[in-house]
């Protein structure tokens, strides 16, 4: 069957959301969806917080064959009260690459992927994303062969789904629930709670991505980034210690970070105010906290990046077929002392250059055997989103996935040409050297 997109397919689809609870709008929608297109069954599977699977938040029968909610044989179920989630972890197969691609997977019935419940249907398997960002999977379940029309017509609501998401994920915790495969304690919360709310962001300019493996006693490390008309900002930072004392630290950085940010203070006022905060707050709890980091902004007219680097690792700059450390003047880290003056270095970026920021977790005593540089050239033609992922499996590989600190990095790809509008197709970049074809099979 074919769904006739239109402006009125559009409103029916947010009509639907909007009717139901937050609890229920992406069911509503999949539902709505699932029966125009004739589907026996529709489900939304959201990116699990450890960005190393999916989990089946929604699984919507439409036929009176199939009342189950099961999943999976592969999928390990959780439950919360009323609601059921099943986790699917990534193990190659087309679910993963559909997020790895951002391509529309369609698995022929009676195969390996085929779906328990439904041997024989077709599975179509379309990325929920928005500028790049893994929401996760919108899956039907259909009789026959889709056509191409139809392949991206899904395609298109996939995309429309993530909006959808977006907006509800703000009044309820299931989503956040379903994402969580494993808990957190509460220094991992606050810590969480500090991270922008999207981990990749598109832009015409540039990709940004950022990840944090966090180690079991959480040690304070946090990334940001936000985008103005000209401008985008930037900071990976790192509280001494461990546990609540470095989420605190972590949380008074960031938040002064911000809020000279939301001002328009110049770059260097941004950091001598959170050293002056963070000084102030250790001299009155009698702590000796302080927070390293490199917090830079982009003049995304100029290609011109001004950073400053209050006692952190230096970045690395790959540029061509070389791999190097960005040579950066080493000021003290925020909140030590009330009159640190604090200097910026201006990197001029080129079409081609990706910027990599790391913790020290990335390579602290557990990691030493692993050669940075190097898994930053290995990654260099994956999207940010996947290369910051595959360094931390890295470092995870070389620990024995014991990490004694936070391993945190950022990785930021300049395309140059501000102003310019993406290439895109339904929420991410279309590569034209990826052979990526939209709406392809």
């Amino acid at each position: 069957m074919e769904l006739d997109w239109r402006v009125g397919a559009v409103g029916e689809v947010l009509t639907a959301a909007e009717n139901a609870s937050p609890v229920e709008a992406v069911e509503a929608v999949s539902r709505a969806l699932g029966l125009a297109l004739g589907a026996s069954a529709v489900s939304f599977l959201i990116a699990d917080l450890s960005g190393r699977g999916l989990v089946r938040l929604a699984y919507v029968p439409l036929t009176t064959t199939d009342r189950t909610r099961g999943g999976h044989p592969a999928e390990a179920e959780r439950w919360n009260a009323r609601e059921r989630a099943m986790v699917l972890p990534f193990d190659g197969g087309p679910e993963e690459q559909a997020v790895v691609t951002q391509e529309v997977r369609v698995v022929p019935p009676a195969t390996e992927f085929s779906d328990p419940r439904h041997p024989l249907q077709w599975r179509v398997l379309a990325p929920v994303t928005e500028r790049g960002e893994v929401i996760g999977l919108l899956e039907f379940l259909l009789p026959d062969i889709p056509s191409v029309r139809t392949t991206q017509q899904v395609a298109h609501l996939a995309h429309l789904l993530a909006f959808v998401v977006i907006a509800n994920r703000r009044h309820t915790d299931l989503y956040e629930w379903g994402q969580r495969t494993r808990p957190l304690s509460l220094s991992a919360e606050i810590q969480h709670r500090l991270l922008p709310g999207p981990q990749t962001c598109e832009a015409g300019a540039f990709t940004l991505a950022a990840w944090l493996e966090p180690s079991a006693q959480i040690a304070g490390d946090t990334f940001d980034f936000s985008l103005d008309r000209d401008l985008l900002h930037l900071s990976l930072t790192d509280a001494m210690g461990h546990g609540v004392a470095a989420a605190l630290s972590a949380t008074l950085c960031v938040g002064s970070l911000r809020n000279t940010r939301y001002v328009g203070a110049t770059l260097l006022d941004q950091v001598a105010t959170a050293n002056s905060e963070l000084h102030d707050h250790t001299a009155a709890t009698g702590q000796e906290d302080f927070v390293t980091g490199l917090i830079g902004r982009v003049d995304l007219a100029s290609s011109s990046m001004e950073l400053v680097n209050a006692g952190h690792v230096s970045p690395y700059l790959a540029r061509g077929p070389d791999i190097m450390p960005v040579e950066l003047p080493a000021d003290l880290p925020l909140g030590l002392f009330p009159d640190t003056t604090y200097r910026s270095t201006q990197l001029v970026l080129r079409p081609g250059d990706r910027l990599v920021l790391v913790t020290d977790g990335m390579l602290e005593r557990n990691a030493t055997g692993l050669d940075l540089a190097r898994v930053i050239a290995e990654s260099r033609g994956s999207h940010p989103r996947d290369a910051v992922r595959a360094m931390a499996d890295r470092v995870l590989e070389v620990c024995g996935g014991a990490l004694g600190d936070d391993a945190t990095v950022l990785c930021l790809d300049w395309h140059g040409d501000h102003g310019r509008e993406r290439d895109t197709f339904n929420g991410a970049d279309i590569h034209p050297d990826s052979g990526r074809s939209p709406g392809g099979r």
